[in-house]
């Protein structure tokens, strides 16, 4: 990293933070966003005049249909969020950081202006605002998960740390909550929102890249408002060659980087197709992974009112406490991320110092680095699921705890097991076509949510599902094994013919 170059690193890296916890991921506030709209009386008129007649029961008749267009409006939400990310990423990676930017700015922008300006009587727009407000935020996350690249051998851990930042900024909806309460109108909360794209747009211009940021970064790298004042054609074609030359070098074992002369480095370094990538077994188990314990957490989220409802008893009061709880142990996604991208820098650090003597190869030291994330990821979805089937209030604290947990290390592990696992280049595609695959799995919440969340068969076969995940670390462990063995071999000198 240049030092010259660190103020602004730095910069980028903390409004980049804060943009991502402000604005990226604050669809997965919904449950705090639903009890303002039902306050509201969003979705109540539903029913004929005598749906208020009841006796006997903790919640009116019409409830049931209520709860069941905001599950649906949350379905399509976060099946935009993640099936949007392959187009978006294709943007992403075709027209560069600013285009993308741009029209996060535009789809968020829209939202929050539409949500600023609807009622009870137009309630339905909610079902256009919504998935447009997840578009904008998840483009918002791909443009600034490159920030990693600005900080070498922290790279994982900035990637983690902004898929904490993306998790932790559903406490936003909680804030509006919290200001509805007392008094702040939700048309001025997203108002507010809608103001804030002038900032976006700000960093867009001053503190990123027209392009991308390469990976490994070259001497003397500018971008944002500095390359307006320097960076002559010279230079741009010196940091080319240079960028080049260290992505040849970035995964070659150390006898390899020092066997390469000029003309091996010269040669085009074979990199896999996009292709390939998909149709590897590699890629087919990780989509696999993320999309179970993802359909568990989406559902989860999408149902959480109803079962507070029902676990409280009806008492509003209660579900709000228990409502302002879970959003706020959301906030704290953005401090556990980090520990998972540390585990694995560390894990990378070792296991490449091992290559070194070894004269095995750096990229499946780096790819054996994810497999303890990966397990570990799993493994607390599971107590995450335990906790959640069973039918006591109280323990839903706990419960909390660690859905926030899983799911900073869900998303942060997906992103940095993609940049580890395959070329950088074609990072943004895949990334946007892992999540849009995830995304079709997701849908499945709705028809889970008819079935009733809370049955017993929906916990059963989903901890299955979740406990079947697991084959995926076990065999990226497996493949990185033989990877080693088969290049310790290579590395091994050949005893002299007699």
């Amino acid at each position: 990293m240049a030092h010259r170059g660190l103020p602004l690193y730095l910069a980028t890296l903390l409004t980049g933070l804060l943009e991502c916890i402000g604005f990226a991921g604050v669809l997965f506030g919904w449950t705090s966003l639903l009890f303002v709209f039902k306050k509201e009386k969003y979705f109540e008129r539903s029913c004929g005049q005598d749906c208020w007649h009841w006796s006997n029961a903790t919640e009116p008749p019409d409830s049931k249909s209520q709860d069941e267009k905001f599950s649906l409006i949350f379905t399509l939400a976060s099946f935009m969020n993640n099936f949007m990310t392959f187009p978006t990423g294709y943007i992403f990676d075709r027209f560069k950081t600013t285009v993308a930017r741009l029209i996060a700015i535009f789809f968020y922008t829209c939202a929050t202006l539409i949500i600023a300006f609807t009622s009870a009587e137009s309630a339905m727009l909610l079902f256009l605002a919504m998935p447009m407000l997840a578009v904008g935020g998840i483009l918002f996350l791909i443009t600034n998960l490159q920030i990693g690249n600005l900080f070498g051998k922290h790279r994982s851990t900035i990637i983690t740390l902004y898929n904490g930042a993306f998790d932790s900024s559903s406490a936003v909806f909680l804030i509006i909550k919290l200001l509805y309460e007392r008094g702040v109108s939700l048309r001025a909360s997203f108002l507010f929102l809608s103001v804030c794209s002038a900032w976006h747009v700000g960093r867009t211009f001053l503190l990123m890249p027209r392009g991308h940021i390469p990976f490994p970064l070259p001497p003397s790298y500018s971008y944002g408002l500095c390359s307006r004042f320097g960076a002559r054609k010279e230079e741009k074609k010196v940091a080319e060659h240079g960028i080049k030359e260290l992505q040849s070098k970035e995964f070659l074992s150390p006898k390899e980087a020092e066997n390469s002369g000029p003309e091996q480095q010269q040669q085009p370094q074979h990199t896999a197709s996009f292709r390939s990538c998909v149709l590897s077994r590699r890629f087919f188990l990780h989509v696999l992974w993320l999309s179970v314990i993802q359909l568990w957490h989406y559902l989860f989220i999408g149902t959480l009112n109803s079962l507070l409802t029902t676990l409280a008893g009806g008492n509003s009061v209660q579900v709000s406490t228990f409502t302002n709880a879970f959003a706020i142990t959301q906030f704290f996604g953005v401090l556990c991320a980090p520990w998972n991208g540390l585990l694995m820098d560390c894990l990378k650090q070792k296991y490449q110092k091992e290559a070194k003597k070894t004269g095995s190869s750096f990229e499946a030291a780096a790819l054996c680095s994810t497999v303890p994330s990966l397990a570990l990821t799993s493994l607390l979805c599971l107590g995450f699921l335990l906790c959640a089937s069973i039918p006591v209030i109280q323990l839903l604290y706990a419960t909390f705890i660690l859905q926030v947990i899983n799911r900073s290390f869900l998303y942060g592990c997906n992103a940095a097991f993609l940049t580890m696992a395959f070329p950088a280049e074609h990072f943004g595609k895949l990334f946007g076509l892992v999540m849009a695959l995830s995304a079709v799995v997701s849908l499945l919440q709705f028809p889970l949510f008819k079935v009733s969340p809370q049955s017993t068969a929906v916990y059963v076969s989903m901890g299955l599902a979740i406990f079947l995940t697991l084959a995926h670390p076990f065999l990226v462990y497996r493949e990185c094994r033989a990877e080693r063995t088969k290049s310790s071999m290579i590395s091994q000198p050949r005893s002299p013919a007699l």
